[in-house]
């Protein structure tokens, strides 16, 4: 509760029973941001650090962590490890997207130019490493290298079947299981690896963390046609940056002739006028595209609190699941 009686989401009340943790992980992670010999890093890490962000994906592994026993304070390098891969791909992602604004601000590609954005995201995938390694713990490398290769391959598919009005639906989903629930997964994964659980609730935390991600980015996607500017994006960004989310493929999956056209001239062929992100609204409204997408965001909701269920009772298991309740609710 807070001090006025509201109560506090999820994400933060599992920041308040891991705020010790959670403070030395943002210490480990501004000292892993900095640099000696280049001062643009601190310059771009610093701004994005300023834009805020909830530390969700560390948050995970300190928790699986707990949960799990552990008393060592290898979670804390983990849990840095994780959310400098987290930063690095963000970084990346705007390079690749072509974005302007970034939690509300403007992104370190606009503010900066793309090389910086591309090579400071180097610089900390590499710094993630060398944290991970601390570890002396093989499968969490294992785990963690894993899970960078996946999150660059999503990004890929993604980029190749972007502007394909033929995408499918499993096609987005390899694509969201690798840029988005490949490290929530990994995130969950080696907070129980490094306590040293047994295979039955590590798998459990893994199966939570990938639902959990395909979730987050399910409602992501459809908050670009749902969402408003509160939530720190440009409404329709997806669409004028012509990418097949899971509501325009369900669209032109029953699209009439004139339909398949249109989304091949806006999403194909990128040419937009003023009024089609209107008209792309319509189109979908009128296919229930957007209610059968947030229908299909609840099942994965579901699937991620299913996972809990071999996981012993706890308060923070309780968290957890209230967690895979507070990402859909956005969209309820």
């Amino acid at each position: 509760m807070t001090l006025s009686g509201t109560k506090l989401s999820p994400p933060n009340q599992l920041a308040n029973l891991l705020a010790g943790d959670l403070e030395e992980v943002n210490k480990l992670i501004q000292s892993y941001m900095e640099s000696d010999y280049a001062p643009r890093i601190p310059e771009v890490t610093t701004h994005l650090v300023s834009a805020g962000g909830k530390r969700l994906r560390p948050i995970l592994t300190l928790a699986a962590a707990r949960m799990c026993g552990y008393q060592g304070s290898f979670h804390i390098h983990l849990a840095a490890s994780v959310e400098l891969i987290h930063t690095a791909t963000l970084l990346h992602d705007d390079v690749v997207d072509e974005s302007t604004r970034r939690r509300g601000k403007p992104t370190a590609n606009l503010l900066w130019d793309n090389q910086s954005s591309v090579l400071v995201g180097d610089y900390l995938f590499s710094r993630a490493f060398q944290l991970m390694v601390k570890t002396k713990n093989l499968h969490i490398l294992d785990i963690l290298a894993n899970a960078s290769a996946t999150i660059a391959e999503g990004e890929i598919l993604q980029l190749t079947a972007s502007k394909d009005i033929a995408t499918t639906e499993d096609i987005y989903f390899k694509v969201i299981r690798g840029k988005t629930a490949a490290l929530f997964a990994a995130a969950m994964e080696v907070g129980a690896v490094v306590a040293d659980q047994d295979e039955k609730i590590t798998e459990a935390l893994r199966e939570y963390g990938d639902a959990l991600g395909i979730t987050f980015q399910i409602v992501d996607d459809l908050l670009d046609y749902l969402g408003t500017e509160a939530i720190g994006k440009n409404i329709g960004d997806d669409f004028r940056e012509q990418k097949l989310t899971l509501p325009v493929i369900k669209a032109i999956s029953v699209a009439t002739q004139s339909e398949q056209i249109f989304w091949k001239k806006c999403i194909g062929k990128g040419e937009q006028t003023d009024s089609d992100l209107k008209n792309a609204l319509t189109i979908m409204s009128k296919h229930n595209s957007l209610e059968l997408t947030r229908q299909q965001a609840l099942s994965w909701s579901k699937k991620a609190k299913l996972a809990l269920t071999q996981v012993p009772d706890s308060d923070l298991k309780k968290m957890l699941l209230d967690l895979a309740d507070y990402v859909i609710e956005r969209i309820n």
